[in-house]
């Protein structure tokens, strides 16, 4: 038995980096559940700061796979990659239990350049289970996506409730061992020669040669160590991350169009699509990463919450990926059966809509606030539920397909590509988020002309009004104004990207 033989329709492969990526992504998604309460609550830091360091490193998370996926590529292979990201994320993960601003800025640092050479190559590992034009492709990629979210659903409530019995840093460590059981399984199908020769070096002669007395893996360990504490004040000094976004967004027209300039014309119009979906992406993360950030403030501070904490609703989610991962990986080869299967470009679109749709009831949920300002629970569930839908219609999909548009010689950068998404994602994110943090009687950009008009068609609630009514309904107001308006939004571009779909699936060349 072997990656490329079958277990229950989809090769024995993806099963291991299956329950490798849901390690993983527990140990990340359950010290993402805790750091900005952590900072506001243990740090004291206030709530811009908070959301501009949570933002620096979320967005720089995503900007390392681009770099991580070209040295896998052209130097030591997807399983070397892997297996130094996870190394360098555990170890992140274990010195976030030492309270002090070095070991906090340090740690992040850790993750976030071990995440970039995990989390590109992983999921181009997936992709190379399989063979161009297998229609089984989307299914596996929603398969891997149930794994990643069966992580980050466990993750918020055990590692919330460990830091809440036991103290954080607790819940951090935690988070590192579910990092290292991850190391574990990948190594394991390694072990059994379930990936026969995937993933292994790309050119054993020159893997070889040393130089400066060091071998190619080596130089490249020590690169990666020195990067730690450059991105460790790239987070420090958030306020100039913008810097990096021009540098990152020069070098990314810069190889894109060298690698338009040697591929064949095919390969240009399909790589062009794989930039049009990363930019729906793009679109889609901006508004979907308040999760984490101002979701998790509001839910705090504005929701009646009942049976879990705040930091634990960071897995309603997840939570809702895992019950409709298998029935939407299901759905689509039997559309595909029927001919009836979407388009990708229409399913992105859809996805995009229907994150608008749930943002719009988390505005909407002001309209049932009590005495205290506070909303039922029920609208941030139903909320999240939609969007939750949106997300199995865009990013799995997405995924899937920069595997198959992206040119052989390039997959894992594209890959990289894709999760510059998140990139520039988390990084507007973060100015998103701190729209919610108007102090009372000042005027929020959004507190006039049509925004307002719209925020108040939605909310049901005035801002003017809501400041004279007390900081609690202020707070209310400035969280659901903000929802109600970039809903808006994403419904109006999701339905822009739904009308063109044609057109983009012309260019993709026979891909569906």
């Amino acid at each position: 038995m072997n990656a490329t033989q079958d277990r229950f329709g989809h090769p024995k492969g993806l099963y291991y980096l299956f329950f490798a990526e849901l390690w993983e992504r527990f140990s990340f998604y359950g010290m993402k559940a805790l750091l900005v309460l952590y900072m506001t609550k243990q740090l004291l830091f206030t709530d811009d700061m908070s959301f501009g360091v949570y933002a620096a490193y979320m967005s720089l998370v995503y900007v390392t796979p681009l770099i991580g996926g070209i040295i896998a590529e052209q130097m030591i292979g997807y399983r070397k990659a892997i297996n130094l990201g996870g190394v360098l994320m555990a170890f992140g993960h274990f010195f976030l239990t030492f309270e002090h601003p070095f070991f906090f800025y340090f740690s992040l640092g850790l993750i976030i350049v071990g995440n970039g050479f995990f989390k590109p190559n992983i999921s181009s590992f997936v992709g190379a289970l399989y063979a161009p034009g297998d229609k089984r492709r989307d299914s596996g990629f929603t398969i891997f996506y149930l794994g990643v979210n069966l992580g980050a659903t466990i993750a918020p409530l055990l590692c919330a409730w460990v830091a809440e019995l036991y103290g954080w840093h607790y819940g951090f460590i935690l988070a590192g061992i579910g990092m290292l059981l991850g190391l574990v399984v990948f190594q394991r199908g390694i072990n059994k020669n379930i990936f026969e020769d995937l993933g292994k070096v790309p050119d054993p002669e020159k893997f070889k040669i040393k130089r400066w007395g060091l071998s190619q893996q080596t130089r490249v360990i020590i690169a990666a160590i020195i990067s730690v504490p450059v991105f460790a004040l790239i987070v420090k000094f958030y306020q100039f991350e913008h810097y990096l976004l021009w540098i990152v967004s020069v070098f990314l027209v810069l190889y894109l169009g060298s690698i338009l300039y040697k591929v064949s014309a095919l390969e240009k119009k399909r790589l062009l699509v794989a930039v049009y979906f990363t930019l729906l992406a793009t679109l889609f993360m901006i508004i979907f990463e308040q999760a984490g950030s101002s979701l998790t403030l509001f839910a705090d501070r504005n929701v009646n919450l009942i049976g879990i904490n705040a930091a634990q609703t960071n897995s309603i989610n997840a939570a809702f990926i895992v019950l409709l991962a298998v029935p939407f990986a299901l759905l689509w080869p039997m559309l595909s059966k029927r001919g009836r299967n979407p388009s990708s470009p229409l399913k992105l679109g859809a996805g995009l809509f229907l994150l608008g749709v749930g943002f719009i009831v988390f505005g909407m949920s002001s309209r049932s606030m009590d005495e205290g300002g506070n909303v039922p629970m029920y609208y941030l569930i139903l909320g999240t539920f939609i969007y939750t839908i949106g997300e199995l219609f865009l990013s799995p999909i997405g995924l899937s397909k920069m595997t198959e548009l992206s040119p052989k010689k390039y997959v894992a950068f594209i890959m990289g590509v894709w999760f510059l998404s998140s990139f520039y994602g988390h990084f507007f994110a973060g100015k998103l988020a701190q729209l919610t943090t108007v102090p009372s009687g000042q005027e929020s950009v959004l507190s006039s002309g049509i925004f307002a008009q719209i925020s108040d068609l939605i909310t049901g609630l005035n801002g003017h009004t809501a400041a004279q009514m007390g900081d609690s309904f202020h707070q209310l107001y400035s969280y659901v104004s903000v929802y109600a308006i970039f809903g808006t939004i994403a419904i109006v571009l999701g339905i822009l990207a739904m009308l063109i779909s044609p057109f983009i699936k012309q260019l993709m060349g026979g891909i569906k």
